[in-house]
């Protein structure tokens, strides 16, 4: 028979052996001052050390938890200490264990005194590139490897997160469905044509290429067989989900797609990238005013999280980056939208009196020069204008009663312009499919898009947010580069 004392004496035992192994804490619980008083295992990499004449020494280790290190107190009676922790230096990575205690030091609630300092890896001190501070973000972009280990590329990818995390929670509390929609596609959607081509076509095994057979008369000649690719037609990487979200729409209600996508535009500039992340929203019995609602609460849930979550990193980026940053996401949060028509801005435009480089006139697309000159000095707010001409804007658009403009939409913020871009679809079959032939497009290529107005057709909208340049407009990062956590862009494709 089990002896209940036996029994209570063993789980006696086993509590007291529990309170005293110490509990592993991520720096950032580390820092608060709950944790005084816990024995802990602290692990990270070190950014600082420096030693005390008095027989000590303080390493400040950070593991991408928060932005702000713990300080630990490491003495000389450590067994190791003279062989491995005066060695110590940035890079390196440790595990402590040890106490947490209230720290006497300006700027940081705890520190840890140190019973036990293992070194997992070193870095030497000669190779390792981030033993200096200030290096420039150009050359960290060359080690792509290595830059999450600094403040500012650690605050960034912390952001990212946070906002990922809010447009998902954002839709999911409003009943939509994320739909992954797919990477390789036969569509183009924005019909720039700016895309990357997939193919099987240039195996080392089939030389020369297979070419299609020759047609009479062909001019010029004719181009690759496509029959013998792994599709059997032309394929490329997704310059947007909106179509495929579009069929989930129209038998679900309310989708989302957040995933990369692609453009093949030789652009170096500091706002493209050839592989970036799109969030596209698509509601069904929707019209452009929903869309336009739905669009201001997402980027207004997107700040607020971020300021609130993020409050250290922003903090950072408020101080070393662009010292406006916190001011404008507040200002964006506490402001209305503003809704204006597109004819109305171009009259704005055109009577203000201020030298823009590119000439504004009504049916010409506008630049990011009139778009922050609306936000920032004629209207100090936010605005969404709609209702642009035809025929700067894709087939997909609802053309308005006017026949001249589309039910189109741009949400603008300071400092950057255009920061997402919407419209309502195009529902009715026969104005579509005009459309699509307007553009150079036949329709029978997009069948399945077009079944969707043949098959209970109905009203529905949706706009596209770049995670990127959202990210750019809340760090203030000037180079779309250093907001992602591995560029792509003309001859860049190492990491």
């Amino acid at each position: 028979m089990n002896n209940p004392q036996s029994s209570a004496t063993d789980s006696n035992a086993q509590t007291q052996e529990s309170e005293l192994r110490p509990s592993p804490l991520s720096v950032a619980e580390a820092r608060r001052a709950e944790a005084v008083g816990r024995h802990i295992v602290l692990k990270g990499w070190v950014r600082t050390r420096r030693d005390s004449k008095a027989g000590f020494s303080f390493i400040e280790i950070n593991d991408g938890s928060c932005f702000g290190n713990v300080q630990v107190i490491a003495d000389s009676h450590l067994p190791n200490y003279e062989s491995e922790i005066k060695r110590l230096s940035p890079g390196c990575s440790i595990a402590v264990t040890g106490s947490v205690k209230a720290s006497p030091g300006k700027g940081q609630a705890t520190e840890v005194q140190a019973a036990e300092v293992a070194v997992l890896g070193t870095a030497d001190v000669e190779s390792y590139p981030l033993q200096k501070k200030g290096h420039s973000l150009e050359f960290l972009r060359t080690i792509a490897h290595l830059r999450p280990r600094t403040n500012t590329f650690g605050a960034v990818a912390r952001v990212r997160n946070c906002v990922c995390n809010s447009i998902h929670q954002y839709f999911q509390e409003r009943g939509f469905i994320y739909v992954h929609t797919p990477v390789i596609t036969a569509s183009d959607c924005e019909g720039a044509g700016a895309m990357f081509q997939v193919t099987t076509l240039l195996d080392k095994q089939r030389s020369p290429l297979p070419k299609a057979p020759e047609a009479e008369n062909a001019t010029p000649a004719p181009g690759l067989d496509f029959s013998l690719d792994f599709f059997n037609r032309p394929a490329y990487l997704t310059v947007s989900g909106q179509l495929e979200a579009e069929t989930f729409a129209c038998g679900l209600g309310k989708t989302y797609t957040f995933g990369p996508t692609f453009r093949a535009e030789n652009s170096n500039t500091p706002r493209h990238l050839a592989e970036f992340w799109m969030i596209e929203p698509e509601v069904a019995f929707c019209d452009l005013y929903g869309d336009m609602e739905l669009a201001e609460g997402l980027l207004k849930r997107i700040f607020s999280d971020v300021l609130e979550k993020c409050a250290e990193d922003m903090q950072f980026f408020n101080e070393r980056i662009d010292k406006t940053v916190i001011e404008i996401l507040q200002h964006v949060i506490g402001s209305q939208f503003l809704r204006v028509s597109y004819t109305e801005a171009v009259d704005i435009l055109n009577s203000s009196g201020q030298k823009f480089e590119f000439p504004t006139a009504w049916g010409n697309d506008l630049q990011a020069e009139h778009e922050r000159y609306l936000t920032e000095k004629h209207f100090g707010q936010p605005v969404i204008l709609y209702d642009y001409p035809r025929t700067i804007k894709p087939f997909y658009m609802r053309v308005n009663d006017d026949g001249r403009t589309v039910r189109a939409m741009d949400v603008l913020v300071p400092k950057v312009g255009e920061i997402i871009g919407g419209s309502q679809r195009e529902e009715r079959l026969d104005v579509l499919e005009a459309r699509m032939r307007e553009q150079g497009l036949d329709p029978a290529g997009y069948w399945w898009y077009v079944d969707l107005r043949r098959y209970g057709t109905v009203p529905h909208a949706g706009f596209g947010l770049g995670l990127e340049r959202v990210i750019q407009f809340i760090t203030g990062m000037a180079n779309i580069r250093d907001v992602i956590p591995f560029p792509r862009t003309p001859g860049n494709a190492e990491f």
